[in-house]
């Protein structure tokens, strides 16, 4: 049945299926990581700095993968961060004793790598895809794609909660790692060979020379995930387990369900942006996503902060967050993919992840550190402010009439 299929929708259907497999355990590894050190007595402060490698080298992977992508193809480098992810699997198989800081921080390293060698592939890979006068199926097909990766990524974040729970650390690892591997090898004989290789060799001096678009909604999205991850990534998990009593399964089936739900919504981002008026979004539509998101998160910081029905306006309001910010990121996804050269879009769509990991970057450092020192409700207060931010850089980006979407 899939050799029936046009040649596009295969190649498609195949790096989508990349993508899920790789971020299903990218999302259980993260919750395994976070549950696990704080079970043995870490600080919010200490479970971040394991991460920060993993944020760390994804900037240098964006940024180089990019170019390495418009050399050897993309079906390499994917096919690259599929193997590494399986190494960085398995150096955390080994004895308890030996999961020291620094070996969890290097398996992390790899795995950073991995995670982003993956997405900047599959992200540029639609590009090549997809023709340029249809950008409402580049929309569709870049919010699917998203929108499934992050519903996929709260599955694994169950997942590492359960598997936690039923086989311990090592074998859950274990077990990750051999599932991966299988899906390796079914992408290295199923992947189209010249999948994103640009035409002529793109230079290394050309990494940095971007369309003034590209470099706005760099420094846009940068700001988005920094405010996501200064609240997301620590402090929330350990404020769930430590102040509210949940268990490692209640914590990690809520964030699963969250993540689930922002994932849903990311693939309804084209209706809710102008498809059904037979249009798609300028970056006035990214003004105005981000600066409703800033409202929501200033909400729910003064609840936090005046101790007003805390428990309910948290859940409820990381709900409503879920969703403006699943529209916010899939606009960006799409704009990216949209402003990048259709020859070598790898390069352009690599920069941008870069800073997408710069901000993540940013704000789990920020996460432990706020967290450990003010409290939740501060982190709130800085995401705000990161939000604001996002919504002015925004300001600047290409305010063109609306395309109507090629049917």
């Amino acid at each position: 049945m899939l050799a029936s299929l046009p040649r596009a929708v295969r190649q498609y259907l195949l790096v989508t299926f990349n993508y899920w497999n790789f971020t299903i355990t990218d999302g259980a590894l993260r919750m395994l990581v976070v549950l696990y050190f704080y079970d043995l007595g870490y600080g919010a402060f200490a479970i971040a700095s394991l991460f920060l490698f993993y944020e760390f080298f994804g900037v240098v992977t964006n940024l180089l993968g990019g170019w390495l992508g418009a050399r050897i193809g993309l079906n390499r480098t994917m096919n690259i961060g599929l193997l590494l992810q399986v190494v960085a699997l398995l150096m955390l198989t080994v004895p308890p004793e030996w999961l020291v800081v620094g070996w969890v921080m290097l398996a992390q390293a790899l795995s950073g790598i991995a995670k982003d060698l993956n997405k900047m592939s599959a992200k540029s890979a639609i590009k090549t895809l997809v023709p340029d006068e249809q950008q409402g199926r580049l929309f569709q097909w870049v919010a699917v794609l998203t929108g499934s990766k992050n519903a996929l990524k709260g599955a694994g974040f169950f997942i590492g909660g359960a598997l936690l729970h039923w086989l311990g650390f090592q074998m859950a690892v274990l077990a990750m790692a051999s599932v991966l591997l299988l899906v390796f090898g079914f992408s290295l004989v199923s992947l189209d060979a010249e999948m994103g290789k640009a035409k002529s060799k793109p230079k290394f001096t050309e990494l940095f020379a971007k369309s003034r678009s590209i470099n706005i909604l760099s420094l846009a999205r940068l700001c988005l995930f920094g405010a996501r991850d200064v609240w997301f990534v620590v402090a929330l998990p350990v404020y769930l387990a430590s102040v509210f009593g949940w268990s490692h399964s209640q914590v990690g089936g809520f964030l699963a369900l969250w993540i689930i739900g922002y994932g849903v919504v990311q693939g309804f981002a084209p209706y809710l942006t102008g498809k059904r008026r037979g249009a798609v979004p300028s970056g006035r539509a990214a003004v105005y996503w981000a600066m409703l998101l800033t409202c929501v998160t200033a909400l729910i910081a003064l609840s936090i902060e005046y101790q007003w029905q805390v428990e309910w306006v948290l859940i409820g309001g990381l709900l409503l967050f879920g969703a403006v910010f699943a529209v916010n990121s899939s606009l960006h996804s799409y704009l990216i993919v949209s402003y990048a050269k259709q020859d070598g879009a790898s390069l352009d769509v690599g920069f941008y992840y870069m800073a997408n990991a710069m901000g993540r970057l940013i704000g789990t450092v920020l996460s432990g550190w706020v967290f450990q020192s003010y409290g939740l409700a501060m982190c709130l207060w800085v995401s705000a402010a990161m939000l604001l931010l996002t919504g002015l850089i925004s300001l600047w980006l290409p305010k063109v009439a609306e395309q109507k979407v090629a049917q």
